[in-house]
């Protein structure tokens, strides 16, 4: 099982990886990148929100404090200390919403101070990373095209591979024709198949055929040997007049021998 487990996330692999496309993937992780981007910028935007809405609260209990403060003062100018001992309460209580408003708001500033500062850096890394991706991209394409016409030029490429035995199975069926064809010319000369046109000659005649293309051998053989023949004799007949004219001064040594009379 281990085993089998173990051939299947091999499998499983290498399908994967031929799958894969680096271009589609880069594409893929620069959309997660935007995506983590925007959501940053979406807390930035919310935490901004919040500081807004302490900000105006804080203007509201502000005003209030303000207002309860003057009501005091004109509650003790016309004598009503009571009055003045309330709106001083009232003021005093919203003063404690007001420091812990102040609180948040310093808070939540904070936190958006550190959101924005970590929206910028993600922006930057994110420029850098469409740019990279961008590099990585033409590169990766440029190459496969490169490789491909390496592929399509030495013929090992899946196209040209195909076209290649196509070509050969043509050449390997023309010299199978061709040979047939002349098998049958061989065997309808011979007279071992038959001309169904009509047009074919009889054995009889491609008899007469064969040795009338023998006697032409042989006739053309008869007349290079004359011609041989003929070029020795006269050069033979040259040699034998070139020698009997130089043999005749010794045929003149015998007239000055002395002839002896018989006694």
């Amino acid at each position: 099982m281990k085993r089998m487990g173990m051939i299947f996330r091999a499998k499983a692999n290498k399908a994967l990886d031929r799958a894969e496309d680096p271009r589609e993937t880069l594409d893929y992780s620069y959309q997660k990148q935007l995506e983590l981007l925007q959501k940053v910028r979406r807390g930035v935007a919310d935490v901004a929100t919040s500081r807004k809405r302490l900000e105006l609260q804080l203007n509201q209990l502000q005003s209030q404090s303000s207002k309860l403060e003057d009501q005091g003062r004109k509650a003790l100018a016309l004598g009503r200390e009571d009055l003045a001992r309330e709106a001083l309460s009232r003021r005093a209580a919203l003063q404690q919403q007001v420091t812990d408003l102040e609180t948040q708001h310093a808070t939540l500033q904070g936190e958006e101070e550190k959101l924005t500062l970590a929206a910028q850096r993600l922006q930057a890394k994110v420029d850098a990373f469409r740019t990279k991706k961008e590099t990585i991209k033409a590169t990766y394409t440029a190459a496969q095209a490169q490789t491909r016409i390496g592929e399509a030029f030495s013929g090992i490429s899946e196209e040209m591979g195909d076209v290649g035995l196509a070509i050969q199975r043509a050449e390997d069926k023309t010299a199978q024709l061709q040979a047939r064809a002349g098998a049958i010319d061989e065997l309808l000369a011979s007279g071992a198949l038959d001309d169904q046109s009509g047009m074919h000659r009889d054995d009889i005649q491609a008899e007469l055929d064969r040795l009338s293309g023998g006697t032409d051998v042989e006739l053309e053989l008869q007349r290079m040997k004359a011609e041989l023949a003929g070029g020795t004799s006269s050069g033979g007949k040259q040699a034998i007049e070139g020698g009997s004219g130089q043999t005749q001064p010794d045929q003149q040594q015998p007239q000055d021998t002395p002839r002896f009379d018989k006694q």
